[in-house]
């Protein structure tokens, strides 16, 4: 007992002091002196402003107005466009076409801002799939685009009844955000050339768009009411053609940052693999981490593979994974096996039952609907797939839970944003012994979780990240007089075990189903 005590601190302080920490100040190294290229694709100097700042912007009386304005420095807080770039890249292209770009970063350096684009477009366009990016600029970019709006530039968007947006990045890359999340009337933005259904990397013939001439083609001698811009030199010429012009400033106040609840729509789904906003230091950072990401996934695997649930949490809580669980305020009752008790819990990613397991330490069955089938090959606890039959949904639950503890994650699917999906009634129908059980996970470089991807790898990722971290609160079992055994119904059961965890988690229900995420993410009603 003394060497395993011994032997699990060593490995311990071996994992934190040379692996994870010796990577993470060598990253914060060489961000601070120099890697961070905050100007990748910024604009052309900036000169001091003699146009008022938008904060002065009077919002009433516009809704017959017409504002112009570009996405780039305006709406967005980044005055940098190479993330979203670096985003097309790694989601839509591969690993090796984002180490590219990142690879050109100091090449950029020495560029024209013109020509920054033009090899940013041919490194992460050349040879891509135009779904590939279109699912790219559905599922994956909104979310970065509305973390970056400002709000301020919000504010009076919103306040105008017609929107024109100007910039010569790529229309692929922005035009589905500016219609269907900031209702834009128009986009005029750098058309991509194709050959079949691939891009080819370069410009169509009309070149990048040059917002001046751009905007007096577009508008004759009418000239638009309002016009934002930022505060460099080429916007002051492109907002002077308008009635009343705003710049934007640079700096990047709390007064700017969009709250979650003004966002133009409820971000409730997104896809995609990474969880950082991808600078070109962060993903130095990410590329860094990599090679030791990959081992250390690997060994927190085998650890959870190989060693009895009793002892994995203790092992896996010295190898970088925060595990913070509350509501075991009665330890004897979870260690005793108590047959027939049914967990119902969020869902977060697929290793939900597996932590869940850890932290009673004691066996679990759990229920999966359309997992790959390498996934529950290696799972270390009981698996069984439902099917799409109720009635025989209903017996393999009913058989399990005679078994032994079963675990159920009624909403079917995961959520990454704080939003709980509707859940399914069928468990309430089988079980009057419910606990419900309020789980959270977080990560810092990769989601765990894909609609689109390979969801075999999703343990594998999430298990990468350097600290991943659950959250696990048992709540109060579900008094019998609310369950069906006490006359209510299998719904409304459901409901309220949804509106119980919604508040432990500070979550917000939704009546949003399973087919509806996939629908919306994949196009696909979730098969495997």
């Amino acid at each position: 007992m003394m060497f395993l005590l011994v032997l699990i601190s060593l490995t311990k302080w071996f994992w934190y002091h040379m692996i994870i920490k010796t990577c993470y100040q060598t990253a914060r190294i060489l961000i601070h002196n120099g890697f961070n290229f905050v100007d990748l694709s910024s604009k052309p100097l900036q000169q001091p402003s003699n146009i008022p700042s938008i904060l002065n912007c009077d919002l009433e009386g516009r809704e017959s107005q017409t504002l112009v304005c570009d996405i780039h420095s305006v709406l967005l807080k980044t005055h940098y466009f190479f993330p979203y770039f670096m985003l097309v890249a790694f989601e839509g292209g591969s690993i090796l076409r984002a180490f590219l770009l990142l690879c050109s970063c100091p090449i950029l350096c020495f560029l024209s801002y013109e020509h920054k684009l033009k090899v940013m477009i041919f490194i992460t366009f050349c040879g891509l799939k135009i779904k590939d990016m279109e699912m790219i600029a559905r599922v994956v970019l909104p979310k970065f685009y509305m973390e970056n709006l400002n709000l301020k530039a919000y504010q009076v968007l919103v306040s105008v009844g017609c929107r024109v947006f100007f910039t010569c990045v790529p229309r692929v890359m922005v035009e589905g955000f500016l219609k269907e999340y900031l209702n834009g009337d128009d986009i005029v933005a750098t058309e991509l050339h194709t050959v079949g259904c691939y891009f080819t990397g370069l410009i169509s013939r009309h070149g990048l768009v040059d917002k001046d001439s751009a905007l007096i083609d577009y508008f004759g001698y009418r000239r638009p009411d309002l016009g934002i811009g930022s505060t460099c030199v080429n916007d002051h010429h492109f907002i002077s053609y308008c009635k009343e012009a705003y710049v934007v400033s640079n700096e990047i106040c709390p007064s700017s940052i969009m709250p979650r609840e003004k966002y133009p729509k409820p971000l409730i789904f997104h896809d995609g693999r990474l969880a950082f906003f991808p600078t070109p230091s962060s993903t130095l950072y990410m590329f860094m981490w990599l090679p030791m990401g990959i081992l250390l996934s690997t060994y927190r695997i085998f650890l959870v593979l190989n060693f009895h649930y009793k002892w994995t949490l203790s092992l896996i809580t010295f190898n970088g994974i925060v595990l913070n669980v509350k509501g075991f305020s009665n330890p004897q009752r979870y260690l005793e096996p108590s047959k027939g008790e049914l967990y119902v819990c969020t869902h977060r990613t697929l290793l939900d039952p597996v932590f869940l397991s850890m932290s009673l330490r004691k066996p679990l069955s759990c229920v999966t609907y359309s997992i790959s089938k390498v996934s529950e090959f290696f799972a270390p606890i009981r698996t069984m797939s439902l099917t799409r039959d109720r009635e025989q949904d209903r017996e393999t639950m009913q058989r399990l839970l005679r078994e032994g503890d079963l675990v159920v994650c009624p909403e079917g699917t995961t959520c990454r944003e704080p939003y709980l999906l509707r859940f399914s009634s069928l468990f309430a129908e089988i079980a009057d012994e419910i606990v419900p059980v309020a789980m959270n996970a977080n990560v810092s470089l990769f989601y765990g979780t894909t609609a689109s991807g390979l969801k075999c790898l999703d343990p594998f990722l999430f298990l990468m990240n350097p600290w991943p971290s659950y959250n696990i609160e048992m709540l109060d079992k579900v008094p019998k007089e609310l369950t069906c055994a006490g006359g209510k119904s299998p719904f409304e059961v459901a409901d309220y075990i949804q509106k119980e965890l919604s508040d432990a988690l500070g979550f917000e229900c939704t009546n949003i189903t399973r087919r509806d995420k996939y629908m919306m993410l994949a196009g696909n009603d979730g098969y495997v």
